[in-house]
């Protein structure tokens, strides 16, 4: 199998990967509107009615008949009288007379044989009871039309759309109190090594916290997909078998954090052969941090062997895991960034060593000039704290050789 003998290129194993993947399956649920926020949309949504149902005003003014205002202007305006008022909440019964308007606020109901709403600002007021407009409207100016948002019958929002703040208050203006949308993909995690202690637990030399099962499952949180710790598995086979075997008939992705290096007491490879097929598609791969990386399946449930290092973890976690849990999430593929970036000014020099892709940490802070600015943290990819200190990470390409000071690059923002 690639990746056996020798590490692949990052741009191979991502093609491995999307080979690879088993198509979504994930069952549809229904959520109450209120807890959909980042969920994925099972099927595509339709609007019960029109929105908004009633022509309203989208200025402070006065509603009239547009052809009342007819070649008006500050030399000669049109006088109106003003018969009425559009309370907010209520409908008009019965809108004015001919030559007649009826004072309105953003958001009032149109009255009834009106077409337009005259800006305060291009009227005068004469008295109680008359205006001078000196601006003339056309027939649906300053007003909304019912159904003009969105009409009965017209989708909302699609299948594999995901779930943001402004969806749900247009699903809330059309009166929808639940949607159907795609189940949270299921993960397992499993922390492997005899070093590896709970994290509450004060460690006696040798021994080491378990700070990547946490940061995993919360990167997991992120992507609005679903953990489950399985517990800490001892350099035994027999250990490490059990959980696997548990979190695999349970989950679509199984994490394996530490027992993806080369030694004799690393079975995360031989342990994942045994899972059935296609088994292991690559373990390595050309990147730094993150080289020692398994990527597996084993029948529909992928399977990734993590660097223990927090570092290697986390870059391993967002090359390989994250768009794997995009594509089982059941999220529609629209070519967008998966990132927020921001173009920076490269304040030191950085080397790489060719035939491979380097992702290196960087802090970024605005100049005085109001220039932004990348500055390399560097550290071993057992440091957790060079990942607290950046904003996001830079790549340096597998062809290059490094990149120099002042270049311009892409910063990749943690989210």
């Amino acid at each position: 199998m690639l990746g056996r003998s020798d590490t692949v290129s990052l741009e191979n194993a991502l093609q491995l990967l999307q080979q690879h993947l088993p198509p979504c399956s994930a069952r549809k649920v229904t959520v109450p509107l209120d807890e959909t926020l980042g969920r994925i949309c099972a099927a595509d949504i339709y609007s019960p009615e029109d929105l908004p149902p009633y022509p309203r005003s989208t200025m402070d003014g006065y509603a009239v008949k547009a052809r009342d205002t007819f070649g008006a202007s500050e030399k000669l305006p049109a006088y109106l009288e003003v018969s009425g008022e559009v309370s907010m909440g209520e409908f008009p019964g019965h809108g004015p007379e001919p030559g007649a308007c009826y004072a309105i606020a953003t958001g009032g109901l149109l009255p009834p044989g009106t077409d337009a709403v005259v800006m305060l600002e291009h009227t005068v007021t004469v008295d109680d009871s008359m205006i001078e407009v000196v601006q003339p409207v056309a027939a649906g100016m300053n007003i909304i039309n019912a159904g003009e948002d969105v009409a009965k019958d017209g989708i909302l929002l699609t299948a594999g759309h995901r779930i943001r703040p402004q969806d749900i208050g247009l699903l809330a203006g059309v009166g929808l109190d639940s949607i159907t949308v795609f189940r949270r993909v299921r993960i397992g995690i499993i922390s492997t090594g005899d070093e590896i202690i709970p994290h509450d637990q004060v460690p006696e030399p040798g021994k080491t916290r378990d700070m990547n099962s946490l940061s995993l499952a919360a990167q997991i949180k992120n992507l609005n997909a679903r953990p489950t710790f399985y517990g800490i598995a001892t350099d035994e086979e027999e250990s490490l078998n059990g959980m696997i075997l548990e979190a695999n008939a349970a989950n679509e992705i199984v994490l394996l954090s530490g027992s993806s290096s080369v030694g004799t007491r690393d079975l995360g490879e031989k342990v994942i052969e045994q899972m059935g097929s296609p088994g292991i598609i690559v373990h390595g791969v050309a990147v730094k941090p993150g080289k020692p990386v398994i990527i597996a399946r084993a029948g529909d449930t992928m399977i990734f062997g993590l660097p223990g290092h927090p570092v290697s973890a986390a870059v391993a976690f967002d090359l390989f895991v994250r768009p794997a849990i995009i594509h089982l999430s059941g999220l529609a593929d629209d070519d967008l960034p998966r990132h927020r970036t921001i173009n920076a000014k490269l304040m030191r020099n950085l080397s790489s060593a060719s035939g491979r892709t380097d992702f290196v940490r960087v802090l970024v802070k605005i100049s005085k000039d109001k220039v932004p600015e990348a500055y390399p943290i560097l550290g071993k990819s057992g440091a957790l704290s060079t990942m607290v200190k950046a904003h996001g990470y830079i790549e340096i390409a597998e062809k290059l050789q490094g990149l120099k000071e002042g270049e311009i690059v892409e910063v990749k923002l943690f989210d």
